[in-house]
């Protein structure tokens, strides 16, 4: 079997951070490499090249995006299908509310206690302007808040907090052992 890569798109600067520390790491022991493109700013053809190149390549990928103004999960794919030609529904993932609910879903009550901050029980709800309405003033930036945010996350406590961040882990990271295909099973709300 071929050395098979994984790409995962996710829309900006503070998804890249996150992937990279949280989720990138979950992938490791399955491909020869993961890599984060992000897809926000970048022209449709290309992304729709890039991946005709992944598929004629047999590599895999995952489009992640946040659920933003649409009313359901189907309906933000179907966003994401007619931007992009090449890519797949079962392909796409789609984070509720926001990357920010699933930066602060790890955060238990010491990690919230360390970072000055009191989290929600679950964090299905949060958007970017609710998480930047929660950064102690002491923090220089969002960036900044976004780190020490990364440096006191549990992944235990994610899965119970948000409930994309679960369908995430358990879809695409538990269900994928080193040999199966990827993504698994039939495609998911999500």
């Amino acid at each position: 079997m071929a050395a098979r890569r994984l790409f995962i798109f996710v829309e900006g600067s503070d998804d890249v951070r996150f992937f990279e520390t949280i989720i990138k790491p979950r992938f490791e022991h399955v491909f020869e490499s993961v890599e984060l493109i992000t897809f926000a700013c970048t022209k449709s053809v290309k992304v729709d090249r890039f991946i005709r190149g992944i598929n004629a390549m047999g590599h895999s990928y995952i489009i992640v995006t946040d659920i933003d103004f649409e009313k359901s999960i189907p309906a933000k794919k179907n966003i994401i299908l007619s931007r992009f030609d090449e890519a797949d529904y079962s392909h796409v993932m789609v984070i509720i509310q926001e990357i920010e609910s699933w930066y602060l879903a790890g955060i238990d009550e010491p990690g919230a206690k360390a970072l000055g901050i009191h989290v929600p029980a679950r964090t299905d709800f949060v958007t970017k302007e609710h998480f930047v309405g929660w950064i102690p003033r002491y923090y220089p930036s969002k960036i900044a808040f976004m780190i020490e945010v990364l440096k006191h996350f549990s992944l235990s406590v994610a899965v119970e907090k948000n409930q994309s961040f679960r369908f995430f882990i358990e879809h695409y990271v538990i269900a994928n052992p080193a040999d199966a295909d990827f993504p698994t099973g039939t495609p998911g709300v999500w």
